[in-house]
C-alpha cells in the first residue's frame, strides 16, 4: 500500500513509520505545520507542534530512508481546533482539543488530502489496535493499558478507520523506545508530549482570559450566597477544588467544588463533593466506530469520560441523535463538552460529546 506517515517528531510516530516501511509499504513522511507562526505556539518538548518537533521528524525520516514533507494545516487547525476550544469554554463547557484534532485534522483533512494524492491511508504512532472481524474492521484498546489512546481516536467514523493504521497497538511503550534505539532514531529518549499544544505557557486560564476577557463575576453556593469573586467563569471546570479563592468561613469551612458554570451571568456555583455525583449521561453528536447499535435498545458496556480514566460499567442506548448512558455506580465531576466513549470489552463502539448529566 501507499501510505502517509504523520510524523509528529516523537518516538512513537517515528517507529510507526519505520515499521510500515519494514512491512513493505510505500511510505512518505509528513509533518503537520499547525501554525503560520510557530513561535506563537509552544516551543520546547512539552507539546507536539513545535519547530523542534519538525526538525526531529525530518531527521527520523532521513534515518528511515523515506521522503519527507511539511504540510501546512494552520488554517484547518485554527478553525477546527483552536476556535472550537474557545467557543466551547465561552459556553461553559470543557472541551478536549486532542479529540477535535484527531477528528478534524489528523483523520479528516490529512486523510482526505492523502487519498486525493493517490495514497491508501495514514499511519500514526497512536496506541490502538485495528482488527478485521466478521462485521468489518474494528478498533480495540492497545496492549499497553498505560498508553492506550483509543479514547481520543473514538471520534473516527468507519470510513476514516478504514484508512487508519496504528502499528504500535500490539507493543508496550518501553519496547518502542528500545526499538527506536536499535533503529538508530535520535528521538528514542525524547519525552512524550503533553498539555495543550497551542497554549504556550501551559496556563489555560490565562490563555483564555487573554482572548475572552476577564470580567469579574460571582462565586456562589447552591442557595445563591456569594462566597467570592472570579475573573471569568469560563476559566473554571466542573469538579475543580483548587484556586477557587472563596471565603472559607462563609462556605462553612468545608471544601467546595465547582458544580455549575453559568456563562450568561458569569457565575460559578460551588458545593459539596457529593453534589458532583452523576449517574446518567446524555451525549450528542454520536459517532460509531463500527455497526450502529439498534435504536432504542439497551446494551451493556463500559463508559469512559477521560483519556486516562477508568471504564465504568453501564447500560447504554442510542436514539436518532443521542447516546443515553446509565452508570452502575456514580461518577464525580463530569462536565458538558467532555468526550463520552462506549466500549464493548476492549472494542470501541462509538463516542459522543457530553451534553447533559443527572
Amino acid at each position: 500500500m501507499k501510505l502517509i506517515a504523520a510524523m509528529s517528531g516523537g518516538v512513537d510516530s517515528a517507529v510507526a513509520a519505520a515499521r510500515a516501511v519494514e512491512a513493505g509499504h510505500e511510505v512518505i513522511g509528513v509533518h503537520l505545520a499547525l501554525s503560520s507562526n510557530p513561535q506563537k505556539y509552544r516551543s520546547g518538548a512539552r507539546g507536539c507542534c513545535t519547530i523542534e518537533d519538525s526538525h526531529d521528524a525530518r531527521r527520523a525520516a532521513d534515518v528511515i530512508g523515506i521522503p519527507f514533507y511539511i504540510w501546512d494545516m494552520a488554517e484547518e487547525f485554527h478553525d477546527g481546533v483552536v476556535e472550537n476550544f474557545l467557543s466551547e469554554y465561552s459556553e461553559g463547557r470543557t472541551p478536549n482539543p486532542c479529540l477535535r484534532c484527531n477528528e478534524k485534522i489528523k483523520f479528516a483533512a490529512v486523510l482526505d488530502r492523502a487519498k486525493g494524492l493517490g495514497f491508501d491511508g495514514v499511519i500514526t504512532g497512536h496506541y490502538a489496535q485495528m482488527r478485521e472481524t466478521e462485521v468489518g474492521r474494528m478498533m480495540f484498546r492497545a496492549i499497553d493499558p498505560t498508553k492506550d489512546q483509543s479514547y481520543v481516536l473514538a471520534v473516527l467514523n468507519t470510513e476514516q478507520l478504514a484508512g487508519a493504521h496504528f502499528p504500535l497497538g500490539d507493543t508496550i511503550k518501553d519496547d518502542i523506545r528500545i526499538e527506536a534505539k536499535r533503529r538508530g532514531l535520535y528521538v528514542a529518549n525524547k519525552p512524550d508530549s503533553h498539555d495543550i499544544c497551542f497554549v504556550p505557557s501551559g496556563d489555560n486560564a490565562g490563555w483564555l482570559r487573554d482572548r475572552l476577557g476577564s470580567e469579574v463575576g460571582s462565586i456562589v453556593d447552591e442557595d445563591g450566597t456569594k462566597l467570592g469573586e472570579h475573573k471569568g467563569a469560563y476559566t473554571y471546570t466542573i469538579g475543580q477544588r483548587r484556586g477557587l479563592g472563596i471565603n472559607v468561613p462563609s462556605a462553612g469551612g468545608e471544601p467546595r467544588y465547582v458544580l455549575k458554570i453559568e456563562p450568561k451571568t458569569n457565575t460559578v456555583v460551588v458545593g459539596s463533593h457529593e453534589a458532583l455525583a452523576v449517574s446518567k449521561i446524555v451525549g450528542d453528536r454520536p459517532i460509531w466506530c463500527g455497526p450502529k447499535p439498534t435504536a432504542n435498545t439497551e446494551f451493556r458496556g463500559f463508559a469512559q469520560v477521560r483519556a486516562h480514566g477508568s471504564p465504568l460499567a453501564c447500560t447504554y442506548m442510542q436514539t436518532e441523535t443521542e447516546i443515553k448512558v446509565v452508570l452502575d455506580e456514580p461518577l464525580f465531576g463530569l462536565a458538558a463538552g467532555q468526550g463520552l466513549v462506549i466500549y464493548d470489552g476492549d472494542r470501541v463502539v462509538g463516542s459522543a460529546t457530553v451534553a447533559s448529566t443527572e
